[in-house]
């Protein structure tokens, strides 16, 4: 374990050239050309087996050790988001608008990384690391369409293993818990319809704004009085539009927002009395309700088994970090389309270093992150998925 630490740290500026190129050229979901491109020129210049173009930009590639044996799937987001940078730093976005503001091109060089420690030692175990890198994590489906086009077949992996650099938390802290540590997300669009009418006549209209503001309100209801204070749930309005001018009273008010919850049961109760609520408001002023559910991804639940393989090399590899094995965020994670299927682990390595100002949270313009986290989550990374193997074959 000691040695692939050492390993990872000799590859450092590897790793920081690379996290740093993707820095300054972010792409967007299913957008990923050029890093695909360098992904893939990377893998083959350890000479992997490497497929491109799975789900448009995706790239799989194999690593086998020195015999046939299990088979454990390592999945790196890839893709940015659509926000204007305000780092200052000299690797900034080069890509107006566009930036790597969640720690995704952190991920893709980790996993390139990864790729180089396990090939370095492929005699010294059995079985095969399959690679995956993913478009279009946020938000746009991306591991959902990689398992429709067949990642998860050929060889179909026994275990999977994902992290994400957590800003959340500082240098030397490390997540690792069994069970939901990432909830559900559904989306909504809700489209309240009234009758417009003059600003200074409104008993000629019915006000779907009025409607709105009260559904608003109304849904705050539905955690604190159904949820159990033992359970979570979220929702949270994100929109809210109507109108043009001052003196119109509008058609139409579109409201947009999230639930999120870690049990399908909760989800249900939730968009239950969401449903009556919005419906029954809104009728109550005379209005109609439209109501659209976009499904983003279910909740991503560790398995117990490999989520203690994952703490037993964390405890051996960095004695001194504090694991947490509790963290759980109602932030989501199209990983779990993957862990559906296969058991696995989603583990966060702490990334943020107050003393040199890295302390801005993810999807934030002035997000970044401290580089040396990323030789800690390599090495931990290779190091679980070696022990994976090991729980693979027992």
């Amino acid at each position: 374990m000691k040695n692939l630490i050492e390993h990872a740290e000799e590859l450092f500026e590897y790793t920081q050239s690379l996290r740093r190129d993707f820095h300054r050229h972010p792409e967007l979901g299913f957008q990923e050309v050029r890093t695909a491109g360098i992904v893939a020129s990377e893998l083959r210049a350890l000479g992997l087996e490497t497929t491109t173009g799975v789900a448009q930009t995706g790239v799989v590639a194999l690593i086998e050790g020195h015999a046939p044996g299990p088979v454990v799937l390592l999945r790196f987001d890839m893709d940015a988001l659509p926000i204007m940078e305000e780092t200052g730093a000299e690797y900034c976005s080069e890509n107006a608008g566009v930036m790597h503001a969640c720690g995704h091109d952190g991920h893709t060089a980790i996993g390139l990384t990864v790729a180089k420690l396990l090939h370095a030692c492929q005699s010294e175990w059995v079985g095969t690391i399959k690679l995956v890198f993913q478009p279009g994590e946020e938000g746009c489906g991306g591991a959902e369409t990689m398992v429709k086009e067949g990642v998860l077949e050929d060889p179909r992996p026994d275990y999977s293993l994902a992290l994400h650099l957590w800003n959340e938390m500082p240098m030397g802290m490390l997540g690792i818990t069994s069970g939901p540590v990432m909830a559900a997300a559904e989306s909504f669009d809700v489209t309240i319809t009234g009758k417009g009418a003059h600003g200074a006549l409104p008993h000629e209209g019915v006000d779907p704004i009025l409607a709105a503001s009260q559904i608003v309100s109304a849904l705050q209801s539905v955690v604190s009085r159904n949820v159990s204070p033992l359970e979570t749930g979220v929702i949270s309005i994100t929109a809210l539009r109507g109108g043009t001018t001052h003196n119109v009273i509008p058609q139409t008010v579109d409201l947009k927002g999230t639930i999120r919850s870690y049990k399908p049961e909760i989800s249900e109760l939730i968009i239950e009395r969401f449903m009556k609520i919005v419906n029954g408001v809104a009728e109550s002023f005379g209005c109609t309700a439209e109501v659209k559910f976009i499904d983003n991804a279910p909740a991503v639940v560790n398995n117990e088994d490999v989520t203690c393989a994952v703490n037993i090399t964390a405890e051996k590899m960095f004695p001194g970090d504090q694991i947490l094995s509790n963290l759980r965020t109602t932030g989501a994670e199209d990983m779990s389309f993957i862990m559906n299927e296969i058991p696995g682990c989603y583990f966060f390595v702490g990334s943020s270093d107050p003393q040199k100002g890295l302390v801005y949270g993810h999807h934030h313009p002035k997000f970044d992150f401290n580089e040396l986290a990323m030789s800690k989550a390599a090495g931990l990374m290779a190091g679980a998925a070696l022990e994976v193997l090991k729980l693979a074959k027992k």
